[in-house]
């Protein structure tokens, strides 16, 4: 018997009868990671009005929660994931556990999809793990060994490259359905050779890849000019690695997508590279490119698409427009007819400074939008330096000397050999998650981070760029898993200590040990593979630039099964090669016969810096765009420090925490002090705060209703764990 189908004869869940037999999911379901394929977070209902949500009153609460995890639930059940990364099953109404499925390590880190058939006796929940996409019976809870190949697709094939080559291909966030498909993104690396990031789609039912769109171009498809010879044998990257949005009635999906490959320096990409950087929108069905639009050509800052392109209506000249908004890293919002890509306002092409870096020929131009105003800071001067006692008077000196001697030219300003300003910087403006809209009013709403990166380029080999250049592929994953507690440059924060001191300190294995088991207050990482733990710990070893304050760890300490609980251990299908164990050791890819090979310049770190310009470091922008303006922009939350000082509405940096907007005019969210918070939509004003939460936590709240009650559940940090929080009004 193979290993998968010893794992799958293994595998298997216990669930309630009672969730077979019920009808097809309803719309007071949340049965995607944005609530539903348009992915707007928006809720139609009213129960919960500005009057009344003072009374919200916590239900339940459920002690195992995940950061970064967004649940969905169906029919009564919330899925998510808890107890050391095992995907669990709740019910909606008590918070009661029905099962627990572990064994889930590798598993998509953001949130999972959920299909049924028309007649609802089919169920499925769909996961890429361990670069595997799989499914399991929603009702049973056993893997579907007819999907695919033994009940796996192995996501890393297909993409012009030796799959043993290829470390790691499944993004993060889930992707959506449509119909009886999967529509998927990837995160193939961000290095030289990464593999290109084609979307594709799956069927449902089979496995069967339906269509494949090259967002490198192949020889005589659109685009190819727009690269050297052969570019997508060695091109990588130009991937929706974040969120989709899909127009379900006219059958668009909507995909954003990010930098190529190299981010930072494109000696060996002349041109303006589509279709990286674009706004690409296809048949859903068949993958046929209808449109696309690049916010940024040949691309040497990082500004990935991923924020979930919003879908609303909007009047202007006296008709009805159906739009699609995209607000990027950029700080833009971009405004397009959904149907044609035309601009709703011109987008101007405007000279930008050209790269000074050997072998680059930077675009002379980028897009600027008229309209509407950008929702975070452009720019960044003297004057915007951090005057607050979060940032020591010693720290500030310093930058400030750095900062004189800095390239500063304005957003597009090309990253060097000396320190250059990035902003708003590759972790700033919108990311995953942080925009929502009402489908029918034109308001669309933006969660912007203000975080200017101050970075610079460097040879391989040279020094500390050497060093940093074996650790680039953690660097990502740490901001992704760990930064909300240790801060986005290791030098910690009131919730977890510096991490720049554990060279000399610990050792590898020592600290690959702490990650896979947990240690005091800090939680296991069982979603990481082998490469990725190996990643991050190169990152944590690689030198730094000064340490910081140190403070209290918080997470969830590792629990074992609660007594009685039956629990399923490796119901999903584990890929045998998982972490690299058992991997083939293809030849890396190679540039082809011709190309000559650049010489591999990498940045010496990202060099955030949000915490030195002065806050926000996060709003919320509301966009009205009839006319087109905003029509207000408040803080996101508090930073602890300086609500301790008195200075509130600053949002934390690095807080990539989604927002809910309501039909009766409300806004959820949860802070940068891990209180969910409710605002008023039409003015921003702070309606209600939760007594719950003392720390950050990653994630969003979502909506369910549930015999006639409707439920707001949300990830809570609070003493010291994650928990999931149910809250709603009291019943009448």
């Amino acid at each position: 018997m193979s290993a998968k189908t010893s794992l799958l004869a293994a595998g298997a869940f216990v669930a309630l009868a009672t969730i077979a037999g019920l009808s097809a999911p309803a719309d007071s379901d949340w049965t995607s990671y944005g609530g539903t394929a348009s992915s707007s977070r928006y809720w139609d209902s009213k129960e919960i009005t500005k009057a009344n949500v003072g009374k919200l009153e916590a239900v339940w609460s459920y002690p195992y929660g995940e950061a970064g995890f967004h649940p969905i639930i169906v029919h009564g059940t919330v899925y998510t994931r808890g107890r050391n990364g095992a995907l669990i099953a709740l019910d909606a109404k008590t918070g009661r556990e029905l099962w627990i499925h572990d064994g889930m390590d590798g598993m998509t880190t953001r949130g999972l999809n959920y299909w049924e058939s028309k007649d609802g006796k089919d169920r499925r929940l769909i996961f890429s793990m361990n670069d595997y996409l799989q499914e399991i019976d929603a009702k049973t809870g056993k893997s579907i060994a007819s999907f695919g190949s033994g009940g796996v697709v192995d996501l890393r094939e297909g993409l012009g490259r030796d799959p043993a080559t290829v470390t790691r291909i499944q993004s993060g966030t889930p992707g959506q359905v449509f119909e009886n498909l999967i529509l998927l993104g990837s995160a193939p690396g961000e290095g030289y050779m990464s593999p290109p990031g084609d979307l594709r789609a799956y069927d449902v039912i089979t496995g069967k890849l339906a269509w494949q769109f090259h967002t490198v171009p192949h020889p005589g498809e659109f685009g190819y000019e727009t690269w050297p010879k052969d570019a997508w044998k060695y091109i990588g990257g130009t991937n929706t690695w974040g969120e989709l949005s899909i127009d379900e009635k006219r059958g668009i999906a909507f995909f954003p997508t990010g930098s190529p490959t190299y981010d930072y320096y494109g000696a060996d990409r002349p041109g303006m590279n589509l279709f990286s950087d674009c706004l690409i929108a296809l048949d859903a069905r068949t993958g046929k490119r209808l449109w696309h639009f690049q916010t940024t050509h040949h691309d040497l800052w990082d500004f990935d698409n991923n924020a979930a392109p919003q879908l609303t209506t909007i009047k202007k000249d006296g008709r009805s427009i159906d739009v699609v908004a995209l607000a990027g890293k950029t700080g833009f919002l971009y405004v397009f007819d959904r149907v044609t890509g035309t601009p709703i306002w011109p987008i101007e092409e405007r000279p930008v400074p050209k790269s000074e870096m050997p072998g680059e020929q930077s675009w002379p131009t980028q897009p600027f939008p008229t309209q509407p105003p950008p929702f975070v800071r452009q720019k960044f001067t003297v004057d915007d330096i951090n005057p607050y006692a979060n940032v020591t008077p010693e720290a500030r000196e310093a930058f400030k000397e750095r900062f004189a001697k800095a390239n500063n030219v304005g957003m597009f300003t090309p990253i060097s050999l000396i320190d250059t300003l990035h902003i708003p910087g590759s972790n700033g403006g919108a990311v995953f998650g942080t925009t929502a809209a009402e489908p029918t009013t034109g308001m669309v709403y933006v969660v912007g981070q203000d975080n200017p990166g101050l970075l610079k380029l460097l040879p391989p080999g040279a020094g500390r760029g050497g060093q940093f250049a074996a650790a680039l592929a953690g660097q990502p994953l740490f901001v992704r898993e760990c930064s909300s507690c240790h801060g986005e440059d290791r030098a910690g924060t009131n919730m977890a200590p510096t991490l720049l001191t554990l060279s000399g300190r610990l050792d590898a294995e020592t600290i690959k040990n702490v990650m896979a088991n947990g240690r005091n207050e800090m939680p296991a990482f069982p979603n990481l593979t082998g490469t990725e733990a190996d990643q991050i710990i190169a990152y944590l070893l690689a030198p730094a630039r000064g340490g910081g304050p140190g403070g209290r760890g918080t997470g969830l300490v590792p629990v074992p099964p609660a007594p009685g609980l039956v629990v399923a251990s490796g119901s999903a299908v584990a890929r045998p090669d998982a972490g690299g164990r058992g991997r083939g050791r293809g030849a890396p890819p190679v540039y082809p016969e011709g190309v000559e090979p650049n010489t591999q310049y990498v940045i010496d770190s990202y060099g955030t810096i949000g915490t030195m310009m002065k806050p926000p470091y996060t709003t919320i922008t509301a966009y009205d765009l009839n006319k087109p303006a905003i029509k207000w922009q408040v803080g996101f939350g508090d930073d602890p420090r300086l609500a301790a000082a008195g200075i509130t509405g600053t949002g934390i940096t690095q807080m990539r925490n989604s927002i809910i907007v309501t039909a009766s005019g409300l806004i959820f969210g949860v802070g940068g002090d891990g209180k969910l918070r409710v605002y008023d939509s039409d003015n921003g004003k702070l309606l209600w705060t939760s007594s719950r939460g003392d720390a950050s936590v990653r994630g969003s709240p979502s909506f369910y209703e549930v015999d006639g009650r409707m439920h707001v559940l949300t990830p809570v940090a609070a003493e010291g764990a994650i928990q999931w929080v149910s809250f709603a009004l009291p019943r009448r």
